[in-house]
């Protein structure tokens, strides 16, 4: 059975066969294409050259072998020259490191010298609070009162702890020369570790750093 619609290529009449250039030109681009090898006008542009030896400034010799020398010394020097330049910023780098470091450290100091000096002009007022504290009321309106400096007393010690500044432990712990001072020794012969019997002063440190020893009383253990 056949079809009536298929016909022999060699019945069909020449104006039916397309001419190969108009097929040709439909298939490509109407711009920016090159039939010949494929590639688009743009692209082919978008290609820069390679720079030349003497733009460079590299005289090349015409013996190849001479010129691959010369170029093979030439990225030797390159190298090496990169590898002092990243020396040179790497040790820039540590350098400005040491010195921002150095500089934080110096601004938490001064910080520090200058907290230090206001709680020293604080001293005697802590002394004074111990003082009246140590006060035996009499009537009930002195007790009210001291009642009134224990606080006063108890929330300046709590505002400056938040500075690193605390009390010495003195009265029944063992004597310690690094933070407490001996005003007076045992009224009694012995070998043992000698302790604080009295604390006539008290003593205080900031951030482990002493700022006054305690005035102490000694005694064997």
């Amino acid at each position: 059975m056949t079809n009536d619609n298929m016909h022999d290529p060699a019945e069909l009449p020449r104006d039916h066969v397309p001419d190969a250039a108009e097929a040709l030109d439909e298939l490509l681009p109407a711009e920016g294409l090159d039939a010949e090898d494929g590639t688009g006008s743009e692209a082919g542009a978008a290609l820069e050259p390679e720079p030349a030896p003497e733009e460079l400034g590299i005289e090349l010799p015409d013996d190849p072998d001479a010129a691959q020398a010369l170029l093979l010394r030439e990225l030797a020097e390159a190298r090496q020259e990169a590898g002092e330049y990243l020396e040179t910023l790497q040790r820039i780098a540590a350098d400005f490191d040491n010195f921002r470091k150095r500089v934080e450290r110096d601004q938490a100091e001064n910080v520090q010298r200058a907290s230090q000096r206001l709680i020293e002009a604080l001293l005697p007022t802590l002394d004074t609070l111990d003082a009246a504290l140590a006060f035996e009321t009499q009537t009930d309106g002195e007790a009210k009162v001291l009642d009134g400096v224990r606080g006063t007393h108890t929330q300046l010690l709590e505002t400056l702890a938040r500075e690193g500044f605390g009390p010495i432990d003195a009265a029944g712990h063992p004597f310690d020369p690094s933070v407490h001072e001996a005003v007076a020794g045992p009224t009694e012969q012995g070998d043992g570790d000698l302790v604080v019997a009295t604390e006539l002063r008290r003593g205080y440190v900031m951030r482990g750093r002493v700022i006054r020893p305690s005035l102490v009383m000694v005694e064997h253990a």
